[in-house]
């Protein structure tokens, strides 16, 4: 059988399902709405899947912020990859065009008006695929700018069109850390290029030229590179409202990157005459405090004479608690000075993310995770270190905001019953909706937050844990659904009242589940106690919390059915769920499915990021008092008897494929029920539509089967 997308279809209509795959994949997706310097508007791009058409459309729209009304904005999507506002003006654009008519590979730079599309000038060709545009308005009306590409060791950008291709295929290393995420490292690093647009006429590129900005920084170790890869992008770097002086992150360059997450600010003039330099290095006043891990998120304050940015203290630890720090800074005639760091969220019991300056540049809006949900906080610049903020929003979750000139914000939101909320929010807290895609898409149609509860239970070592409940759309009190068990990544992450493409709580639950998602021990936004709590105890507390969960669930919720439950998790997710599978709670479910978990943990060098496995394991895989050995499934291959549905994708190279074929190829030798499922092209998610469709539709009839009784597919691979 193939649940088809007719067949999904029909159960829709029928009211059986009230969001399948089909929808989920094919539901438009939104980004941020970044508000025009003067408040009144917001651009936002959306793109949607078509599954008959096999392809995504992609457009730029305006949302009003005083009507909520939304329209096209007339800019050719096929071309633009990006815009952004002019400071200072009312509706003027700088945006890079996908395509240069006289270089290949090359991208060109467009000047324009929202209002005007078709009156856009172009005033720059650059000879390489630049992007992660800044732009800065500077006093002489010149635009003053920052992008990003690759770039050679002499720090020319990097064009594929132009790139020597070798007669052999080989790749030669000498260093640890030869590939990352889902790609081999070349010699290739990416860096932060500035320009100058000229203000006669019209703009035109100064000396028709871009400046690599990280040139002449001394390294050892690790090339600087930024944006730091693979997440990093444009909230690696900035540059100052003024124009004058920029700031941006990279790796500590006398530390091998495989084995420490450090990395420092570097601030530097815009118009070149001195190098960048760390101002939080080594030896630095930051340091000497004890701030030594990964920086992040350098931001000028609109008058240009401060800069917010976060930091760890721990250098080989991803998830140690971000802090937020303010410092002066002075550019005196090109010579970049810092001074007056301030450690503004000191006592502040939870990690910064974003960073956003109120106008005055008095205050720092901030967002972080904060019980299970991200929300806003503003930390004023005159309160002492013992600050604590409150909590500005409300039961969605942020993914990014904006502030007004009128210090209101403007925040995107997202929850489990919604892909996209926008909405304003006056400094008096009062909040105004200008759009939910839950009554704007046919394919949301009827998701609300009916379906979402949360409850707290005590775990293993005696706090309150939180999980949270997602019932189907079309649930019917008096009756008993199979419960999802579905245990979250990281191991430093939360199952967060948000939105997902990927683990959509509400997706699983109508397929007929009560989803239950806990945050057991080394979950993220419940205070850093907890989060640290799991090092070197992967298999013991958050196990323990997650039984505890499952006995709440089986005591007190009477709606759900735990005889009939199943349990899935993805990449610590997983690991977890090969280890329930190894113990007695394994024996509580009647079916499995793991993706990207570790099942050998042994194995585990096998993983480029080694400072991730020497923190949670308590030292490398040779160390006395390491834990590999005490929470190694495979060391517990007897019990394995639920049957398990394994998802391991090649381009996984954090956690190679290897791990996943091991534990499948010891299921089957013992005669558990078992599938696995593999795509060659994505890496620790599936992003392709088609990919994702396959994904769920096997997920969904492995569960259904061993849950329910419905038939099993006949699509896998046999002799």
């Amino acid at each position: 059988m193939r649940f088809s997308l007719t067949f999904a279809t029909a159960l829709a209509a029928s009211g059986a399902l009230a969001i399948t795959p089909e929808q989920l994949i094919g539901a438009p997706r939104r980004g941020a709405a970044v508000p025009s310097p003067n408040g009144k508007v917001a651009l936002f791009d959306e793109s949607q899947y078509s599954f008959e058409e096999e392809g995504r459309t992609v457009a730029w729209k305006l949302l009003n912020l005083e009507t909520g009304e939304i329209k096209e904005s007339g800019f050719n999507t096929s071309e633009i990859n990006e815009i952004v506002w002019i400071p200072g003006s009312e509706t003027g654009i700088v945006y890079i065009n996908g395509t240069n008519e006289n270089i290949p590979g090359g991208v060109s730079i467009w000047v324009g008006d929202i209002n005007d599309p078709s009156g856009s000038e172009l005033v720059a060709e650059l000879n390489a695929p630049f992007s992660g545009l800044k732009v800065a308005n500077s006093t002489s009306g010149d635009l003053k700018f920052l992008v990003n590409a690759l770039a050679y060791p002499n720090g020319t950008a990097f064009n594929p069109e132009f790139a020597a291709t070798p007669k052999h295929t080989g790749r030669l290393y000498e260093n640890i850390y030869p590939r990352h995420w889902d790609h081999w490292l070349t010699k290739e690093r990416y860096a932060v290029f500035a320009g100058t647009l000229q203000s006669k006429s019209k703009y035109s590129l100064a000396d028709n030229s871009l400046r690599n900005i990280l040139q002449g920084i001394e390294y050892t170790a690790t090339r600087p590179e930024t944006p730091i890869q693979p997440f990093g992008g444009s909230g690696d770097y900035d540059i100052s409202p003024d124009g004058e002086t920029y700031a941006f992150i990279t790796k500590a360059p006398h530390l091998n990157k495989a084995n420490y997450t450090a990395s420092y600010v570097y601030v530097g003039p815009i118009d070149g005459s001195a190098n960048a330099t760390a101002f939080n290095g080594p030896d630095s006043e930051a340091s000497k405090a004890g701030h030594k891990g990964a920086s992040g998120s350098p931001t000028f304050s609109p008058d240009s004479k401060k800069l917010a940015y976060v930091q760890q203290d721990e250098d080989y630890y991803e998830s140690d608690r971000w802090q937020l720090y303010v410092v002066d800074v002075k550019n005196d005639g090109g010579k970049v000075s810092v001074s007056n760091l301030k450690e503004a969220s000191k006592s502040w019991d939870r990690s910064v993310s974003a960073i956003k300056w109120a106008p005055d540049s008095k205050s720092i809006f901030v967002d972080g995770e904060d019980y299970g949900r991200v929300r806003a906080f503003n930390f004023p610049l005159s309160e002492k270190e013992d600050f604590q903020p409150k909590n500005l929003t409300g039961t969605t979750s942020i993914t990014d905001f904006f502030v007004l000139p009128d210090s209101s914000l403007l925040v995107s939101a997202s929850a489990a019953w919604t892909s996209r909320d926008f909405y304003t929010l006056s400094p008096k807290g009062e909040q105004k909706v200008l759009f939910s895609a839950t009554e704007k898409d046919e394919e949301l149609s009827g998701l609300g937050p009916h379906t979402y509860s949360e409850f707290f239970y005590k775990g293993a070592a005696g706090v309150e844990l939180h999980a949270l409940v997602v019932k189907p759309s079309n649930f019917k009190e008096g009756e008993k659904y199979p419960l999802a068990y579905v245990i979250h990544g990281g191991p430093q992450g939360a199952n967060n009242n948000a939105w997902s493409t990927r683990w959509n709580y509400q997706v699983w639950a109508d397929q007929g589940y009560v989803v239950v998602a806990p945050n057991p021990t080394g979950s993220t936004g419940f205070g850093q106690k907890l989060t640290d709590d799991i090092q070197g105890e992967w298999g013991s507390l958050p196990y323990e919390d997650v039984v505890f969960g499952w006995q709440y669930i089986k005591k007190n919720l009477d709606f759900v059915d735990t005889e009939n439950g199943i349990c899935a998790g993805a990449s610590y997710g997983g690991f977890m769920t090969n280890w329930i599978q190894s113990h007695e709670l394994g024996r509580e479910f009647k079916a499995l499915v793991t993706h990207d978990g570790i099942s050998q943990t042994l194995g585990a060098y096998a993983s480029e990021e080694l400072w991730f496995i020497r923190h949670d394991f308590n030292g490398t895989i040779y160390d006395e008092g390491s834990t590999y050995k005490k929470f190694n499934p495979f060391d517990h291959i007897a019990n394995w008897s639920t049957p398990q549905f394994v998802i391991h994708n090649t381009l996984d190279y954090r956690l190679p494929e290897s791990d996943g074929l091991a534990l499948f190829n010891v299921l089957q030798s013992k005669g558990v029920p078992s599938r696995f499922l593999n795509f060659p092209d994505e890496n620790h998610w599936v992003l392709n539509p088609q990919n994702s469709l396959f994904w769920h539709q096997e997920i969904f009839n492995w569960i259904n089967h061993y849950s329910k009784g419905e038939p099993l597919d006949t699509v896998p691979i046999g002799e």
